[in-house]
């Protein structure tokens, strides 16, 4: 049983890796910075919870200061990835939300990869998946859980 637990360790890091390579040949593709890339996956994530992110709170989601938080806005807001929202109720407000531009440059560069996992998908049954899901579901709140520990003990780092 230790075997196949560290097997499946080692494959989620190997999965971690590539996907980390993939996204910095996104970046690269794009002209972004390495952080200017996890900017934006941030704010899109949030939209898909259903959230906007401020600056501020992208600041801390990807661990920037605020000088440098709004020169990675910035740039993705001059290259049509993001743009800023005032709110209504309170016009110092500001929140950050994907243009539908961006959104097009990345289904064309992942949208293959996309296809790729349809089709590793389609080849589990629903019972399979089932299992595969609550399993990736605890991996990621397990990193989560992690990550905001180390943020708490070490807000530097």
């Amino acid at each position: 049983m230790a075997e196949e637990r560290d097997a499946l360790v080692r494959l989620l890091q190997d999965y971690a890796d590539e996907a980390g390579r993939l996204g910095h040949v996104f970046a690269a593709e794009q002209g972004l910075h390495r952080t200017d890339a996890a900017a934006l996956l941030a704010v899109l994530r949030a939209e898909r919870a259903g959230a906007a992110l401020t600056p501020g709170r992208l600041g801390e989601e990807v661990g920037l200061s605020s000088g440098a938080t709004t020169a990675a806005v910035d740039r993705l807001e001059r290259l049509g990835h993001l743009h800023r929202v005032r709110d209504d109720a309170d016009r110092r407000r500001v929140t950050l939300h994907h243009d539908p531009a961006g959104e097009a440059v990345g289904r064309a560069f992942f949208g293959p990869l996309a296809t790729r996992l349809d089709a590793v998908l389609a080849g589990y049954t629903p019972a399979e998946l089932d299992v595969v899901h609550r399993f990736l579901t605890d991996v990621v709140a397990s990193v989560a859980e992690h990550r905001a520990e180390m943020i708490t003990e070490n807000p530097q780092g």
